[in-house]
């Protein structure tokens, strides 16, 4: 039963990485995308209101995006409390990447780190 129980939580947690994996993709792209909209407007000398619906369409679904990632990330929460409910506690599953604390002071510390 833990063996059937092992290989469960591994299907899962690689479709859960796949998805992460996927939204962060997303994200970048639709970064690129924001970024890049404002700047050809600006080189092809046009008026700041041509195509403003269109940046702000794609701004909303960069904000999208980016609830996605934080329901992705809550889903990845409970699914490694899910993971002890069942009798996996001491057992990895993923990709190997040590995860940070939860919380803002460590998401601004991360952010600290960066900018020096």
């Amino acid at each position: 039963m833990l063996k059937q129980r092992k290989e469960a939580a591994q299907q899962v947690a690689d479709r859960l990485f796949a998805a992460e994996q996927a939204i962060d993709e997303a994200l970048a792209r639709a970064a690129e995308l924001n970024a890049a909209m404002p700047a050809a407007r600006s080189r092809a000398n046009l008026a700041a209101q041509v195509g403003q619906d269109a940046l702000e369409a794609a701004a909303e679904s960069f904000a999208a995006l980016v609830r996605a990632r934080h329901q992705i990330v809550e889903a990845h929460r409970r699914l490694d409390a899910a993971k002890t409910q069942i009798g996996l506690r001491t057992v990895a599953i993923g990709g190997g990447m040590e995860k940070p604390p939860m919380g803002r002071a460590a998401h601004l510390s991360i952010v600290d780190g960066a900018a020096a």
